[in-house]
């Protein structure tokens, strides 16, 4: 609420009455400086409540449980991290609406879409993340259930950006590498993509999430490309000179993704290798869908299986590894997700992890890059 705060004293204290000292509230009008507050803000609210609420999830016994049934020598490597608090989700959560609220533009509708999204997919997390705690088991949610909330959400994220007239949001599909669309207005079966998006980010964020640091490290990267893509892609003349949709209030989008990448970073100040936090599936659950809907929101739903290159990796490892065990009834890696499989193979946590970030830092290259390229 700062930025409307900021707005009334620039208009009514230097614009209506001529006083210069408020002429420096101008200033938060540019979408820079606003992106910047909000990541300093949503740093320092992690680093800061971090150690608190890695104490008070202690005091609750909101532990990790491990499961010990599917791959005993997994188990085995992990047994240390059985106990350690869960539903770190939280505290990434309140650390990127805190900013969020302050900063951005709450009445843009973009602003308001990704708000929601994030939210609905860390509450359905956090829902999760409780059963487990409270039956003391590794699952939580069914699939079927989870998967419903998700779709929901995702019709819900599809009829909203339908309803945004085709002027300022266009209803077109965009390839990478590629000048034009590669489908005019799509219609109705926008709101079936968007739902596609949605639940396969979420989702493909969610199965990375297995080694410390490993999916809040590729979330940064990912969002810090849209960061780039969403400032370029609000701003009339950089949309124009690189051949992509200008959209009329896409750059909000920018204040949104940098208080996640700041929360991000202030998360992994705790989560990094030997983790004192796990953020579950209330983190990794709204990571995915705030991916997810920035891509829709920029027009980059194509892209956004380079940017995510990772998480796609992730979960086409776990569907690959189910469809052949089903029809072949044998093994493609010896466990997935993937990043399991060079554990097996017995590559340290440690470098497992960084080497996934070096290949999401490729992907993010390699993403825009075809903005220019295009």
């Amino acid at each position: 609420m700062l930025y409307y705060l900021s707005e009334y004293l620039f208009q009514h204290f230097y614009i209506e009455k001529g006083i210069d000292f408020f002429k420096i509230f101008f200033i938060v009008r540019y979408l820079s400086v606003r992106a910047a507050l909000a990541a300093f803000t949503a740093l320092l609210i992690s680093i800061a409540l971090g150690p608190w609420f890695i104490r008070k999830l202690y005091r609750l016994n909101i532990g990790q449980e491990i499961r010990t049934h599917e791959c005993p020598p997994l188990a085995a490597m992990h047994k240390d991290k059985k106990g350690t608090p869960t539903m770190g989700g939280i505290l990434i959560l309140f650390a990127i609406m805190v900013p969020t609220f302050l900063w951005i533009d709450v009445l843009n509708v973009f602003a308001i879409i990704l708000i929601i999204s994030t939210l609905w997919l860390g509450a359905l997390g956090a829902k999760d993340d409780y059963l487990k705690i409270k039956h003391k088991r590794s699952k939580g949610l069914s699939i079927r259930r989870k998967l419903i909330w998700q779709c929901i959400l995702g019709l819900l994220v599809g009829v909203l950006l339908y309803l945004i007239p085709k002027e300022i949001y266009p209803k077109s599909l965009f390839v990478p590498f590629y000048t034009y669309e590669i489908i005019g207005t799509v219609g109705l079966f926008y709101i079936l993509l968007a739902t596609v998006v949605i639940v396969g980010s979420s989702n493909a964020v969610n199965l990375t999430d297995g080694l410390d640091g490993l999916a809040i490290g590729c979330s940064i990267v990912a969002c810090s490309v849209f960061i780039i893509i969403s400032y370029l892609t609000g701003n009339v003349k950089t949309a124009e000179y690189l051949n992509i949709p200008f959209i009329l209030g896409s750059g909000e989008a920018v204040i949104f993704l940098s208080s996640v990448v700041a929360a991000g970073l202030g998360f992994l100040w705790f989560n990094a290798y030997p983790a004192q936090v796990f953020m579950g599936d209330t983190g990794s659950l709204a990571l995915g869908g705030a991916i997810g809907t920035a891509a829709l929101i920029v027009k980059k739903e194509v892209l956004l299986v380079l940017v995510g290159g990772v998480f796609v990796i992730e979960a086409l490892s776990v569907l690959i590894q189910v469809y052949v065990f089903r029809t072949k009834h044998r093994r493609v890696f010896l466990i997935a997700p993937i990043h399991h499989h060079f554990e097996m193979k017995g590559y340290h946590e440690v470098k497992v992890t960084v080497r996934f970030w070096i290949v999401a830092i490729i992907f993010a290259l390699m993403s825009l890059s075809s903005l220019k390229m295009q």
